[in-house]
């Protein structure tokens, strides 16, 4: 049976945002490479002195910084910096969490809280870089001697105000800045008869991007003679052997576990 009207509609638009997400994907690639690089670099720099990861986003950035921690192919010593409130979407109501995201105070209070030290690197991830959340916790880590990496959308920067007390944005406190190139709004379809834009991508990107990044650190540290410290599956054979004696050896640097 042939598709109806509908349908070829639908497939049409389903192809529309693979190609665009196909496309982000690319000037990522074509145009963050030296940066994913210099940011691979300082994770293995970080893994190879004794110090600590970390990473932490806000809302639906935080599913992209969930995806680095305890992952089959990742690095082991990728923590969660949890934030009460802010991180998914599973707080009710799921409203409070935006809300969280543009108090002023807030990260240096989790911040003076959490296990980080000097010598450690925090990944921070917030798609707009204006809120007061990641502004202040990117602000605070290199206060206290934490290399921070912010992944954002330097497109926000043109076309929006910022919310911190500074007048900055993450981009402005961070030691390597990823750019994921998502358009202002995070919708990459529009239809005449859809009253707003829709499909948003900045998952898809942002974790591919630090998926790059990950793999151009292993490969950093194995470039000099060291095992990255990397997780294998749990459900193929051998593989929890593997995690536990990395757990094992990395431990003290492993939080999630605790």
């Amino acid at each position: 049976m042939g598709e109806t009207g509908s349908a070829s509609a639908d497939g049409k638009l389903s192809g529309q945002f693979l190609d665009a997400a196909i496309g982000l994907l690319q000037r990522v690639r074509d145009e963050e490479g030296e940066s994913i690089g210099t940011a691979g670099e300082l994770l293995a720099d970080t893994v190879a002195t004794g110090g600590r990861l970390f990473a932490f986003g806000a809302g639906h950035s935080s599913l992209a910084a969930q995806d680095l921690v305890y992952r089959a192919g990742g690095l082991a010593l990728m923590n969660l910096l949890t934030v009460p409130g802010v991180v998914g979407v599973d707080v009710m109501p799921a409203t409070l969490g935006s809300a969280l995201e543009r108090v002023d105070g807030l990260a240096s209070a989790v911040l003076n809280c959490s296990p980080l030290r000097a010598g450690d690197a925090l990944v921070i991830i917030s798609l707009s870089g204006r809120n007061a959340l990641p502004v202040e916790m990117a602000l605070t880590a290199r206060s206290l001697g934490v290399k921070v990496i912010g992944v954002t959308s330097v497109a926000y920067t043109t076309a929006t105000k910022p919310r911190h007390s500074s007048g900055t944005f993450l981009k402005d406190h961070c030691d390597v800045v990823l750019d994921s190139k998502i358009a202002v709004g995070d919708a990459e379809l529009s239809l005449d008869t859809i009253p707003a834009p829709f499909a948003p991508a900045s998952t898809v990107v942002t974790s591919a991007l630090l998926q790059a990044v990950m793999a151009t650190a292993a490969g950093a540290l194995a470039k000099r003679g060291i095992e990255p410290p990397l997780l294998r599956s749990g459900n193929v054979d051998g593989g929890l052997e593997w995690n536990e004696r990395v757990f094992e050896e990395y431990g003290d640097r492993i939080f999630y576990r605790q």
